[in-house]
């Protein structure tokens, strides 16, 4: 019975071709989408999930407060590690590690500027599983000047031979020895490396500091139980610490976060950026909206066509068949459409993988899909979508009466009309909200790329600065000055797109002086130039300045000078004017006011403009970046020129750099990701609800083809009648705007407040996603209802 169900289902599609290929097609596009969508958000739920302990690994953060105002970081000072791992016993262990700027690496003739650069204590790679291939993983990080390398790092430096035991530089002044080969980390952790130095070998390895939070803390717990009680015991204990040069009302606490619950939940940034799991909702909704509106094309269509069913279904009546007999022969219809459009889908999805990679950003693999519980999934999402596509029309078709079927057929009325538009409705809400979404999260993008900075971004290269160049800093930069092109040279610790510095100020030095903790940006002369910075108030450095730094009294009373930014002036309760000469504290070094900078942005636009405090570098000690402006008419002849000069003066190091606007798009990339995301799946759901309405007018011309043929002979116009055929689905697309509208406002708003600074969400978008929608319905019926118009009555008369 079986075969002979399957052998009419496959006459039945092969019958209908047009619409069994809108079916499958439509089917397929959904099905794949879902298996592409499922692949991204498997591999982010996976995150860090590869640790051997990962539900005993937490991440340590911070909280604190500045005159009530609170602050969040996810990281963390020195001391937090070994105190609090010294004074509770449910932490079994901890490591620090500091990511650090792009180091010159050479070994022998080889030399290459490298990212990834990671120092940490020796439980590194105890407590995380980063498997060692070779060395020990307990004796790998346990003394100074002891380095382990990734194995592409150890094949890209030695080749076929053993790395181990051999000696590296690094930053062209100091040499380490390899002390392990690790295996590459896979792409599901946020701690990735291509190198991890010993601890022990930094500078200040041994300074105790509760609030440069530049230490990435994490604990291994003896338990993951009671989290929350851990928590408020770190917090009792930190309130007792009497070394945290805080005011009486002010706190410094550490919260814990489970490390496979950072990439996605967490809103402080680590080693990498993080995910955000609302954005996986997102994608799930999609995914699964896509494959709704296949479905619903399905079962329209399904039932549409019944009307070209009626003597089939009526003969299987008279000849005996049972309810339950037509539900199966019409259910393996379905099915066997389903199975035919999961194997055309689960091809397509791995056709299209490699573009799904370069779309998400993210080395996504096929294999997964042969995981034992992703075949379940796969299989139970199959026998969902064909019941639930399949049942309903299997359902009504096999329950019609056999006296109505073989008296007047089977049409669109009742209970089964309205459905159809129930369904139809749904499409075009899903319609019209992707559009609204997508519109508004274009806008937003744009808004950012377009708002004034308070800076200019454009035409700035960045170079790194080590060790090397800041003993001859001043003549590289002198160097560079006199290259073709270049407008003005400077520097700093940071680039000025991501300036993340924390310090303090205060306008006495007595103890009792509250402190106001600012964004601090150490920098050369010519910063305010280069960057384009506005001066509400004073004057710019000056070389004079900088001469002066520590000429005074012998080096005992250095004349130092400050360039506050707006906030900072307003939070100290001075006008920029009041403001000029004013003596103030950084970190308890005395210096003056010299000008008030207009406020800029200097972080992600999610974030409002903080206090920050500019000021020159004795020594260039902080100063990791250089920025030369270029003015930009011939940028490729420019930089042949500025690598031949730093190649003269940069020997140890290859010209590498990249240009700051790179950077300041970086600051957005899970919204741009978002964007590309949502522009796709809102593009194909846009295209599988369409296919649905043309072949669903084909099927209701054909029903209402005698009404048709009857107005063209009392002489309606084409156009009159392609209106009359389209005034119904102009209807439904009417209700679903006003259904979309505002779930689409709330939805987009809602999205909006992660932004400081963001658009407001103007009528006119909602307007145009309506009209657009209605004009895309519009097109797509109008050739079928065109084509009705222009047939000749007689064809459709003559039976009467």
């Amino acid at each position: 019975m079986l075969k002979m169900y399957l052998k009419i289902a496959w006459r039945n599609l092969a019958k209908n071709k047009l619409y069994s290929l809108i079916n499958i097609g439509g089917l397929t596009i959904g099905i794949a989408s879902c298996i592409l969508i499922g692949l991204y958000v498997s591999n982010e739920l996976s995150y860090d999930r590869f640790h051997k302990n990962a539900s005993r690994l937490v991440r340590v953060t911070t909280e604190y407060t500045v005159n009530g105002a609170v602050s969040r970081d996810g990281g963390t000072g020195s001391m937090a590690g070994p105190r609090l791992a010294a004074a509770f016993s449910q932490v079994a262990s901890y490591v620090r590690i500091v990511s650090f700027e792009p180091y010159a690496i050479r070994y022998g003739d080889k030399s290459f500027v490298e990212d990834k650069f990671l120092y940490a204590d020796s439980t590194f790679f105890e407590m995380f599983s980063f498997p060692l291939v070779e060395g020990d993983a307990k004796n790998a990080l346990n003394a100074p000047n002891k380095i382990v390398l990734s194995e592409s790092i150890e094949k890209k430096y030695f080749g076929v031979a053993k790395a181990l035991g051999k000696i590296i530089r690094v930053g062209g002044t100091k040499d380490y020895i390899v002390s392990g080969v690790a295996k590459d980390a896979p792409a599901n952790s946020q701690i990735k490396f291509n190198f991890v130095a010993s601890y022990a070998s930094r500078a200040n390895a041994n300074q105790p500091d509760w609030w440069v939070h530049i230490y990435h803390t994490y604990f291994l717990l003896h338990s993951n139980q009671n989290l929350p009680l851990l928590e408020k015991n770190i917090a009792a204990y930190m309130r007792n610490q009497k070394d945290l040069g805080q005011a009486a009302n002010d706190y410094l606490i550490f919260h814990l976060e489970p490390i496979t619950r950072v990439h996605l939940y967490s809103d402080l940034n680590g080693l990498e950026p993080n995910g955000n799991i609302t954005y996986i909702y997102v994608l799930v909704v999609i995914a699964l909206l896509i494959l709704c509106i296949a479905c619903v094309n399905y079962t329209n269509l399904a039932t549409a066509q019944s009307v070209s069913r009626t003597s089939e279904i009526g003969i299987r009546k008279v000849m005996g068949s049972a309810k339950w007999q037509l539900f199966l022969q019409f259910i393996s219809e379905s099915v066997l459409l389903n199975c035919i459009a999961f194997l055309l889908a689960i091809w397509a999805a791995l056709l299209l993988l490699p573009l799904f990679n370069q779309l998400v950003q993210r080395p996504l693999s096929a294999g997964v899909l042969l995981n034992p519980l992703a075949i379940g999934l796969m299989l139970l999402l199959f026998i969902l979508i064909s019941f639930a596509s399949g049942a309903y029309p299997a359902f009504i078709l096999s329950n019609i009466k056999l006296i109505k079927v073989l008296k007047s057929g089977f049409s669109f009325s009742g209970k089964t009309g309205s459905l159809r538009k129930s369904l139809i409705v749904f499409q075009f809400i899903v319609s019209v909200f992707l559009i609204i979404s997508t519109t508004i999260i274009f806008q937003q993008l744009s808004y950012i790329q377009h708002k004034r900075l308070g800076y200019d971004v454009d035409h700035v290269v960045v170079l790194p600065v080590d060790a090397v160049m800041r003993e001859k800093y001043r003549s590289i930069k002198e160097a560079l000055e006199r290259t073709p092109g270049v407008r003005s040279v400077t520097s700093g610790a940071e680039e000025i797109t991501n300036i993340g510095w924390d310090d303090e100020i205060t306008t006495a030095t007595s103890p009792s002086a509250t402190p106001m903790f600012v964004t601090a940006a150490p920098t050369d002369i010519d910063f305010v130039k280069t960057m384009g910075l506005n001066i509400v108030a004073g004057s710019d450095y000056s070389l004079s300045d900088w001469m002066q730094l520590n000429s005074a009294n012998n080096n005992r009373n250095p004349h130092t000078t400050f360039l506050l930014n707006q906030s900072a002036v307003k939070a100290l309760g001075w006008t920029p004017e009041q403001a000029i000469g004013k003596i103030l504290y950084r970190s308890g070094q005395k210096g003056i006011i010299k000008a008030v900078l207009k406020d800029f942005h200097f972080r992600s636009l999610h974030e409002p403009i903080k206090p920050l405090i500019v000021f020159l570098d004795d020594g260039y000690a902080h100063i990791y970046q250089c920025f030369v402006k270029i003015d930009g008419k011939n940028i490729p002849a420019t930089l042949q020129v500025l690598g031949a000069t730093w190649r003269s003066y940069v020997p140890h190091r290859p010209f590498q750099f990249h240009f700051l606007d790179d950077n300041y798009n970086t600051n957005y990339h899970n919204e741009q990701q978002t964007a590309k995301i949502f522009s796709t799946f809102s593009t194909l759901a846009i295209f599988l609800a369409c296919m649905g309405l043309f072949a669903l007018a084909g099927y209701i011309t054909v029903q209402r083809a005698k009404e048709i043929g009857i107005r063209k002979v009392l002489g309606a116009e084409v156009m009159q009648i392609v209106m009359l055929i389209s005034k119904d689905f102009i209807k439904l697309v009417a209700i679903a705007s006003v259904i979309a509208f505002p779930v689409a406002w709330m939805s987009m708003n809602s999205w909006l407040q992660s932004f400081a600074y963001r658009i407001n969400v103007n009528w006119w978008v909602f307007l145009a996603a309506g009209l657009a929608t209605t004009i895309i319905a519009i097109l797509t019926i109008s050739f079928q209802a065109i084509r009705a118009a222009n047939m000749n009555p007689v064809k459709s008369l003559k039976s009467e």
